[in-house]
C-alpha cells in the first residue's frame, strides 16, 4: 500500500476512487471498465504533473519517504554477491554504515552506503542512518582494501548527517570524519558516489568525496537539513520550506552549480513507487560511469578529485 505525502492528496483521493470502482466491479456484473481506465489515466496524468513540478521543501519530503529504497535493497537489487566485512578494528562494528564486496555485472567493486532501515526495529538498529565514528572508520578500512586490491568503490549515501550523540563525539566523530574524507580524496581507484535518499552534511561528505557524484532525481544533498537553518536563521523550524528554497538541496540545482555530475530519474511518482525500477536505472548509470573511468591512471584519478572540489564555488 502507497503512503502519501500530503501535495500527493489529490493523486491519493483518485487512486482511492479507482480502487473502489474495482471493488464495485468485482461486486456485480456493471462493466465499469472505461470508467476506470478514463480515471487511472487521469491518475497517471496528474501524478506525472505534480511530480514534474516538485518545490525543493517536496523533494526533501520525497527523500525522506519511509518506502523510499535504502542501501540494503539497492544491494538486494541492483548488486550480487554482496560480502558485508564488518568493524573498524578499532572499537566495534557500526549498522549505520555497511560495506563490503559485491559484482555491479561483471564488475567486482567495493559498496559502502548509509543503511536507514525500513520500520521501526531495524530503524532503530541501524541508527536511522547516522554513523558514528566507528562506521566512518570501517568504511576507511574498506577503502584502503579496495585500493590495495585494485577494486573500484561505489558508495550509497542517504544520512540526515552523522551521529550527534556525545558518546560518537567521545571516540572522535569529527576526526572519523575528516580522515573518510580524506580517504576518498587519495583513492588509487575509481570512485562513485551516488546520493540516493538525504545527502546530510559531513555524514554525506565523507562518503562522497568522489571524482563521480550522482543523484537520483528527488534526492538531496546539503550542508544541513531544512529545519536546522530554519531554526538557524528564523528560530522556527516552520520556515523550513523558505531553507529549502534558498540552500538549493535539488539534485537539478546542483547540476547547475556544478557540485554534482549526473542525475539519475526515478520511476514517476519516485523511487518507492516503483523500487526495482529505480535500482535498475541506478545500476545502469554507475556501470556507465565505472566503464568511463576504468582506464584512467590513479594520479589522474586524484586530479579529477582535486579539480572537481576546488572548483565548486569559484
Amino acid at each position: 500500500m502507497v503512503s502519501y505525502l500530503e501535495f500527493e492528496k489529490p493523486v491519493a483521493a483518485l487512486e482511492a476512487r479507482i480502487a473502489e470502482l474495482r471493488t464495485t466491479a468485482a461486486d456485480g456484473d456493471i462493466d465499469i471498465a472505461a470508467e476506470i481506465a478514463k480515471l487511472e489515466k487521469k491518475s497517471a496524468s496528474l501524478l506525472a504533473s505534480t511530480y514534474a513540478a516538485l518545490t525543493p521543501w517536496q523533494k526533501t519530503q520525497v527523500a525522506r519517504h519511509p518506502a523510499r529504497p535504502h542501501f540494503l535493497d539497492y544491494v538486494a537489487s541492483a548488486f550480487a554477491d554482496f560480502m558485508p566485512l564488518g568493524g573498524d578494528r578499532l572499537y566495534g562494528d557500526d549498522q549505520a554504515i555497511i560495506g563490503g564486496f559485491a559484482r555491479l555485472g561483471s564488475r567486482r567493486v567495493m559498496l559502502i552506503g548509509h543503511e536507514k532501515g525500513n520500520d521501526t526495529q531495524s530503524r532503530i538498529h541501524h541508527n536511522f542512518g547516522m554513523g558514528k565514528p566507528e562506521g566512518y572508520r570501517k568504511a576507511i578500512r574498506l577503502m584502503e582494501l579496495a585500493g590495495r586490491f585494485g577494486l573500484p568503490v561505489v558508495t550509497l549515501v542517504d544520512t540526515s548527517g552523522a551521529f550527534p550523540g556525545v558518546e560518537a563525539e567521545e571516540r572522535g566523530q569529527a576526526e572519523a570524519i575528516a580522515r573518510s574524507t580524506e580517504a576518498c580524496l587519495g583513492l588509487p581507484v575509481p570512485m562513485v558516489a551516488v546520493i540516493v535518499g538525504e545527502g546530510g552534511s559531513g555524514g554525506a561528505v565523507a562518503l562522497a568525496s568522489a571524482e563521480r557524484v550522482l543523484m537520483l532525481e528527488h534526492a538531496v544533498y546539503s550542508v544541513i537539513s531544512p529545519e536546522g537553518a530554519s531554526s538557524i536563521l528564523w528560530r522556527t523550524a516552520t520556515k523550513a520550506p523558505d531553507a529549502a528554497e534558498a540552500m538549493k538541496v535539488t539534485a537539478q540545482d546542483l547540476l547547475k552549480l556544478q557540485v554534482i555530475d549526473r542525475i539519475v530519474p526515478e520511476p514517476v511518482g519516485g523511487a518507492h513507487r516503483d523500487p526495482a525500477a529505480a535500482a535498475r536505472a541506478l545500476g545502469s548509470a554507475i556501470g556507465e560511469e565505472l566503464d568511463t573511468l576504468a582506464k584512467k591512471k590513479p594520479a589522474d584519478l586524484t586530479r579529477l578529485r582535486e579539480e572537481r572540489f576546488l572548483a565548486i564555488g569559484a
